[in-house]
């Protein structure tokens, strides 16, 4: 069964064109790692609520954009190989050096987690 790796996020807007340059390095490590499917998203239409929202959740300022992300995984035990490797890998793929690779984003106010889908449909067409 299908496992889900979910990420809300902000990114300074004017760094639109860094992250989804800094995307395109890393979400092809968890491709070749096993991931079915890698969704980075740019918030458009991202309301402010009455008791909580995404921009309290992740503490957004004016100036930031809240981004939403998902890995999906064949499975469990494919992302937690996946995220072993990845602790081996930080090392030696530059791709995963904080220091080479440098993420668009303060990782200390994002929120996330790990799924299994209870409901899953897609439209057949007619």
């Amino acid at each position: 069964m299908a496992y889900i790796d979910g990420y809300a996020f902000t990114v300074d807007s004017a760094r639109r064109a860094e992250f989804t340059a800094f995307c395109e390095s890393v979400d092809t490590w968890f491709l070749e790692n096993g991931a079915l499917r890698v969704v980075e998203t740019w918030g458009e239409e991202v309301p402010r609520g009455k008791a909580t929202d995404f921009h309290r959740a992740v503490a957004a300022r004016e100036d930031e954009t809240v981004c939403f992300s998902w890995i999906e995984w064949p499975d469990r035990a494919t992302r937690d190989a996946a995220m072993e490797r990845m602790g081996e890998a930080a090392g030696s793929d530059p791709r995963l050096d904080p220091e080479a690779n440098p993420p668009p984003f303060d990782g200390a106010r994002m929120i996330f987690g790990s799924f299994t889908p209870v409901f899953d449909r897609t439209a057949t067409g007619t």
